[in-house]
């Protein structure tokens, strides 16, 4: 009996922080959990394309997700190339995200990007290993792709 209450218990709390983390907004096909980003990225031996970005804050963060992210192209790009992880830090009340993803991605930022860079692209191997790093950049997202394929073969 005690097994059937923990185990509700556990499945109620992991239902709730996926609700959570669903209910915020992020592009089609990111992540926000770097253990799924993980895990995806060695079972599909990929690299991790970690964004830390400020979608209500950081003009350039907002440009990049415009004319980057939310492409076609950039997404049938990654699709085929990356695992994306969205690391997001709102200041907005309204936009908030949940207790759990906000420590999550504070802690990613002061293993990945500790001077507070927004936005930075940081691009890992599957072991999290960093390949390389680098922010918004104009010229839409065939330019983009681009750099991130040169960024890759350094």
């Amino acid at each position: 009996m005690r097994k059937n209450i923990f185990l509700t218990v556990v499945l109620g709390v992991l239902f709730g922080l996926n609700t959570a983390f669903a209910q915020n907004s992020h592009p089609e096909g990111w992540n926000v959990t770097y253990a799924e980003a993980a895990a995806e990225a060695k079972a599909d031996h990929k690299p991790i394309l970690m964004v830390f970005g400020g979608s209500d804050w950081c003009k350039p963060c907002i440009m990049l997700r415009k004319e980057v992210w939310e492409s076609e192209t950039f997404k049938q790009y990654a699709k085929d190339n990356l695992v994306l992880l969205e690391l997001d830090f709102p200041r907005m009340k309204k936009n908030q995200l949940p207790e759990v993803q906000t420590k999550q991605n504070e802690a990613l930022a002061a293993k990945y990007n500790k001077d507070g860079v927004f936005p930075l692209v940081v691009l890992t191997d599957e072991n999290g290993n960093v390949i390389s790093k680098t922010g918004y950049k104009a010229g839409g997202p065939e330019n983009y792709i681009e750099h991130l394929k040169q960024l890759q073969k350094q």
